[in-house]
């Protein structure tokens, strides 16, 4: 079961991080406009699967769609806002709001198409994670979730955005294996997680303010963690906002399409397929080039 400890003594905790568990990189991404792309497919997707991508960001207001319509097959897509509200559609039919703590998760599964655009005059901040499906999944239907703040459950000071977290469970349907938080500590605050069973990768990347893990980091980092099923300490340099995702690890190759990732070379062509006809549809209806 996962503990937290979240206060500024306690022997046990000092003990751990006498002995803390070891960060195996840090990265700052690269920048494309106000989008910093953390973890792709192709680089450190293959260190941390099923954990395969990472864009974090402040969106300004605009009508313009943030990404385009594109499609995907053989992941989920989850975007976490962490200010502001964006709005959403996609193939399945599913459009909507996703405000301030909300989150939206797209199972691509098979094949499917989808687009978004910031709301208001409120910048948007946000992560938007990729997870690769498993076999039985990865050309499975498309379904698309839209969480409320609200319905977002919260333990201390973490929100399960997917898996579960002591007694907490999100409302995800999301793959097992699988836990992904939303941490806010006040300065001087430590806190330690303990990653539920054989769930040996783990990385954070820091939303706001500065941490010892017990390397400094700070907001734009992103630390990936040796794979052991030793706790994390974190210890708040300041206030202090970030994402931490453990996961049973991935067995199976990444085998890329443009957007898509997928277990093996048929599950790819199949799901490349799908999203093709989905695009003479959209097409024809005008909705592409």
């Amino acid at each position: 079961m996962n503990a937290v400890v979240s206060f500024p003594q306690h022997e046990q905790f000092d003990e751990a991080v006498a002995h803390p568990r070891k960060i195996r990189t840090v990265t700052t991404g690269y920048h494309h406009g106000p989008i910093t792309r953390l973890v792709s497919p192709s680089d450190l997707g293959q260190w941390i699967k099923p954990f395969v991508f990472l864009d974090g960001g402040a969106l300004p207001p605009s009508d313009v769609p943030m990404f385009g319509i594109h499609p995907h097959s053989g992941i989920a897509t989850l975007t976490a806002v962490l200010s502001g509200s964006v709005a959403y559609e996609d193939t399945t039919g599913k459009q909507g709001e996703v405000r301030t703590g909300g989150l939206e998760w797209m199972r691509a599964g098979g094949g499917v198409w989808h687009d978004g655009h910031v709301l208001g005059n409120t910048p948007v901040e946000f992560f938007q994670l990729w997870v690769t499906l498993p076999p039985d999944q990865e050309n499975g239907m498309a379904e698309s979730q839209n969480i409320a703040p609200e319905e977002v459950p919260v333990v201390g000071p973490a929100r399960v955005l997917l898996g579960h977290y002591q007694r907490a469970h999100s409302p995800i349907r999301a793959p097992a294996g699988i836990t992904y938080l939303h941490v806010r500590l006040k300065a001087g605050e430590r806190w330690r997680f303990q990653p539920n069973p054989n769930e040996t990768v783990a990385w954070m990347a820091l939303h706001k303010g500065s941490t010892s893990v017990p390397e400094s980091l700070k907001a734009g980092d992103l630390a990936i963690f040796e794979e052991v099923e030793q706790p994390i300490d974190v210890v708040a340099e300041q206030d202090l906002s970030f994402v931490l995702g453990t996961a049973v690890k991935h067995p199976y190759p990444l085998v890329l399409g443009k957007y898509s990732v997928h277990t093996n070379a048929r599950a790819l062509a199949q799901g490349e397929a799908e999203i093709a006809r989905i695009g003479q549809r959209l097409r024809a209806a005008g909705r592409l080039k």
